[in-house]
């Protein structure tokens, strides 16, 4: 697959008019803080570099939804309602976007967004007749289910969610069950699955690029594996976690796993992605200010999105 020309330091991507949507909500999570996570990005100047990239930005501001119960498990999911409420909220606002011919960037809140955010991008694609790829960008599978689960913590359902295994709401928000088929999605900078989670992955048959497989073979041909198959019928939607990122770099996240992408290995990863000029919608999930120091994390999250919309050191050729 070729790289797209870079032109002053921009990829040419396909769409230039982005929408940010801040969704403040922990619901889904087992630690509060990531309900700050918008307003986090936003000090960082998340609109302000992006414009300097040559993107019209529009920042639509917070979803409004539902306070956090903080209450245990019921049935195995914890605050089901509140989860449901705020995707059905994420999902409506991230399709009308879309459907204005825009590139909605999600600002959350808690991973369990996922739902709402992938299912309104199903849904527009199925519309559109155009293909999905997703690159989920974690350091969990998020292939739980309330059986599997051992905290009932929804943020470690939506990719299970998506392929058509929990609630009722969850699975059905797209239109149709299941949003994702393993064909969909490809799972990058894997390095934490529960015993029960990793048989019913496997079992699903996602293609999964673990911290061994980029150990072993690099992010390069990584990121060649995870992107190989696109072409101009394609949606291309980033889901980054920011706990993708190895907690010696990004420590304010509510779940941090040793061992995840230095900070040039992310950075490849983005370019990468960014080469192909296809990124259609971006979800940027799990930032916890409250476990942050001085927003660090929130400013390397930022360094990252530049590098997702073209920031390059060098202009760079097409490349066959």
């Amino acid at each position: 697959m070729g790289q797209w020309i870079l032109k002053d330091n921009v990829v040419d991507i396909q769409n230039k008019q982005l929408s940010l949507i801040g969704v403040p909500t922990d619901v889904g999570a087992g630690h509060r803080g990531s309900s700050m996570g918008p307003e986090a990005l936003r000090v960082a100047g998340i609109t302000q570099s992006l414009e300097k990239l040559g993107l019209e930005v529009r920042d639509c501001g917070n979803i409004q939804g539902p306070a956090n119960p903080w209450q245990a498990p019921v049935n195995g999911y914890r605050h089901l309602e509140q989860v449901v409420a705020w995707n059905r909220l994420a999902h409506d606002a991230i399709y009308a976007q879309l459907q204005e011919g825009r590139l909605p960037v999600m600002l959350g809140g808690d991973h369990c967004l996922g739902v709402g955010s992938i299912s309104a991008v199903a849904r527009y694609c199925r519309e559109q007749q155009k293909r999905l790829r997703v690159l989920w960008l974690d350091a969990h599978t998020d292939f739980n289910t309330a059986e599997l689960s051992p905290t009932g913590n929804i943020h470690g359902m939506p990719v299970a969610c998506l392929f058509g295994y929990g609630p009722e709401a969850l699975v059905n928000m797209s239109g149709t069950r299941p949003a994702l088929n393993a064909d969909m999605i490809r799972q990058i900078g894997i390095r934490s699955v529960d015993a029960g989670e990793k048989h019913f992955i496997h079992e699903a048959g996602i293609e999964v690029f673990d911290m061994r497989h980029i150990d072993e073979t690099g992010m390069r041909q990584t990121m060649q594996e995870a992107l190989y198959g696109l072409d101009q019928d394609t949606h291309l939607h980033v889901s980054f976690d920011v706990d993708f990122l190895d907690p010696d770099i990004a420590p304010g996240v509510g779940t941090t796993v040793r061992g995840g992408p230095n900070y040039r290995e992310a950075q490849l990863c983005m370019e990468m992605i960014a080469d192909t000029g296809m990124m259609a919608s971006l979800d940027i999930v799990e930032l916890n200010p409250a476990l942050d120091v001085r927003n660090l994390t929130a400013e390397i999250a930022l360094d990252m999105v530049e590098s997702l919309f073209g920031q390059s050191t060098l202009v760079r050729r097409n490349v066959k």
